[in-house]
């Protein structure tokens, strides 16, 4: 299986040239007999070769941890930090593999939070709120530098968001430093304005390849999958059904808030909205079978409604989408990915 990034990759070497490669990209989409723009495609595996060393890369990182624990506190933090990378100059740099990357980063970024929360405890006082958040918030800083600095050096798609993500922890623990005591009250309302943020930064990767031809369509993909979750939690919690005390009005106001997001996932042509919210939306509509008296079945009937709706709207995507851009104003149209 070739990529975008493969293609691209081959147009700059000269093994292709731009009229070839768009031909072939026009191929493949007549043949799926749907633009390959709507297909979300992002480079995760290219053969078993990516799981064999994964599970190799799983047992050399978790070995040096051990052992470096075993030495002193934080050295096993550190040693994880140091392979991490030192493994990602070969099976990142050099081979290009796309599942052991995404983790070498992911372990790579823990491990520097990891290595920060076992040093930064020095002059912190564990019992106090303030200090212990801005502790966490210290560290999340720091996971967000690593981030920065993994970028630079690889180019890994998920790396942004890895270091967004890392940023909207640094304003969470902040905001509970600044009001441990009422931090509870303001959190759903600090994820929500982080999950805007990200969700911005995801829009202005994803405006600058609307047709999803480079590695930036890559890097928006992974931005709204963090955005999902950020935007997702707090709008369901403000309607109440996080409290377990939901009742019929509430339930059908989260079955509403999914149609909207559903109708901005498929004018972003982005499905990650939906998927976030899944959860949320289950258990409103088992809420409501049961309001009207099914018991038994009505996780089952919720399930069955939700998954055969995502299906007829997986078949009706593109048209679906065509429809809903083509009543937008011309200048949101060109901007938005080609239907």
């Amino acid at each position: 299986m070739y990529s975008d990034a493969d293609l691209d990759a081959a147009i700059r070497a000269g093994v292709l040239d731009a009229e070839a490669a768009a031909a072939f990209r026009a191929h493949v989409a007549g043949g799926r007999a749907t633009p390959m723009v709507d297909e979300e495609q992002f480079r995760l595996i290219t053969g078993f070769n990516d799981i064999f060393v994964v599970i190799a890369s799983i047992l050399v990182l978790s070995a040096v941890g051990w052992i470096g624990m075993l030495v002193a506190n934080g050295l096993g933090a550190a040693t994880v930090v140091l392979t991490a990378w030192g493994l990602a100059e070969y099976f990142t740099r050099v081979r290009r593999m796309a599942l052991p990357s995404i983790l070498l980063l992911l372990v790579f970024v823990g491990a520097v939070v990891w290595t920060a929360l076992v040093v930064l405890p020095i002059g912190f006082d564990s019992s106090d709120q303030h200090a212990h958040a801005l502790r966490y918030a210290v560290a999340a800083a720091l996971g967000a530098a690593a981030a920065w600095l993994h970028w630079r050096r690889f180019h890994v798609p998920v790396t942004v968001a890895a270091g967004t993500a890392a940023l909207a922890g640094v304003a969470l623990f902040l905001v509970s430093s600044v009001l441990p005591g009422g931090a509870r009250q303001w959190l759903n309302a600090t994820v929500f304005i982080a999950g805007i943020g990200v969700f911005a930064v995801a829009m202005r990767w994803d405006l600058s390849d609307p047709q999803r031809q480079t590695q930036r369509s890559d890097v928006a993909f992974w931005l709204h999958l963090v955005a999902a979750p950020l935007l997702v939690q707090p709008t369901f919690a403000l309607v109440g059904l996080l409290s377990n005390a939901s009742d019929l009005l509430e339930a059908l106001v989260v079955v509403v808030v999914y149609v909207v997001m559903g109708v901005i996932a498929l004018v972003i042509d982005r499905r990650a909205l939906l998927v976030s919210a899944l959860a949320f939306l289950l258990s409103a509509l088992s809420g409501i079978f049961e309001a009207f008296g099914a018991v038994d079945p009505n996780i089952a009937l919720a399930a069955l409604i939700i998954g055969s709706a995502l299906l007829l709207l997986s078949a009706f995507w593109n048209v679906t989408r065509a429809a809903l851009v083509g009543s937008l104003p011309p200048r949101w149209q060109a901007r938005l990915p080609a239907t």
